[in-house]
């Protein structure tokens, strides 16, 4: 599939020094660089920005430019739909029952009824509502609640969809753009030091208490809407090209290759991939030395979410399925030797976490 690229420098990323002073093991990068560069150029998309003519492409950078909050919500909510479930699966159930739209709620929250938890995004917390059985937290209001009214896959997902529809109504004054705009311009005030950290952490920091909504699929979804905005929106393309999503996949990998330990940063899957020398910080920092534009001319010399992408193409069954679960077996050391990763990778034992 391909051969394991030399370390060296790429051009345009000069902030890669600065990084590995941070490292405790002065070859701890140059090894990490070695093996994720490779997977780059074996698994790297070459259409990861999309094609920014294309009809949905368009009618989404038209929702950014004219403020249209409706449509920003309606796709968030579809992309937060997919959470915790196949793509397959999620795409089936949506297509049977259809999909909660910004007009529904707004229609629904037009007579709220007196639960209380319908106030305000903050009292919406412990809501409770579950589908299966019926139930809630207040239990004398859910028969006037509109809340469960609507035909969603679970009633986490019922939470979401109130939780964010009042989030944007309370929190951002109805205007999602104006409040992404407001938070990047603040974040990006005061020194260059981790100027795009501030940023991303200016957007998810807030979202993040949106009921149902990991940091994943949070990221996941920011990344996508705001790496489509005019390019007039630097801020908001720079702060998207930024954003990583660390699944299982992402990160085992970078346990059963040794990056993690090398870097003295071993942790379980979960909150812990995203704190300081979690997964997410050390794919920006492997990222700033590689050049995403030997894949694509037009992408961004530093492009953490193309860096992470290709790590998860490389892992996932359904694209080139190599460095998986139903492919090694972690109670041992992995003896893929057909890898082309195998004798570069430090092979630990991931059931050893």
């Amino acid at each position: 599939m391909g051969k394991a690229r030399t370390n060296e420098k790429r051009p345009g990323n000069e902030k890669s020094s600065r990084h590995q002073n941070r490292l405790p093991d002065r070859h701890a990068m140059d090894h990490a660089v070695v093996l994720v560069d490779t997977v780059c150029l074996i698994a790297g998309s070459e259409h990861l920005l999309g094609d920014r003519n294309d009809e949905p492409t368009q009618q989404l950078r038209a929702a950014i430019a004219s403020h249209n909050t409706a449509l920003l919500f309606d796709k968030l909510m579809e992309a937060f739909s997919f959470q915790g479930i196949s793509d397959a699966a999620a795409t089936s159930y949506m297509d049977a029952h259809g999909r909660v739209t910004w007009g529904n709620i707004e229609q629904a929250m037009a007579r709220p009824g007196d639960c209380p938890k319908l106030t305000s995004y903050w009292t919406l917390d412990h809501c409770g509502y579950a589908k299966t059985s019926a139930t809630c937290t207040e239990p004398s209001h859910f028969d006037d609640c509109p809340l469960p009214r609507h035909d969603l896959r679970n009633g986490r997902l019922n939470q979401t969809a109130y939780s964010l529809h009042l989030f944007i109504r309370d929190v951002a004054a109805g205007d999602l753009v104006g409040w992404i705009d407001d938070q990047l311009r603040q974040a990006n005030r005061g020194t260059d030091r981790g100027r795009l950290s501030r940023m991303r952490d200016a957007l998810v920091g807030p979202l993040r208490h949106v009921y149902g909504v990991s940091d994943k699929v949070l990221s996941m979804a920011l990344s996508d809407l705001l790496m489509a905005a005019p390019r007039t929106k630097r801020h908001w393309f720079e702060t998207g090209v930024s954003m990583i999503a660390i699944d299982t996949l992402v990160h085992n990998f970078l346990y059963r290759t040794g990056i993690l330990r090398r870097f003295n940063a071993q942790h379980a899957y979960g909150p812990a991939c995203y704190r300081a020398n979690g997964c997410a910080d050390i794919i920006t920092q492997i990222a700033a030395r590689i050049d995403a534009r030997q894949t694509n001319s037009k992408y961004p010399a530093t492009f953490p979410r193309f860096v992470q992408h290709a790590i998860w193409r490389y892992c996932a069954q359904l694209e080139l399925d190599v460095c998986n679960g139903n492919r090694i077996d972690d109670r041992n050391r992995c003896g893929s030797r057909g890898c082309p990763l195998f004798h570069l990778c430090d092979r630990v034992c991931l059931s050893s976490s």
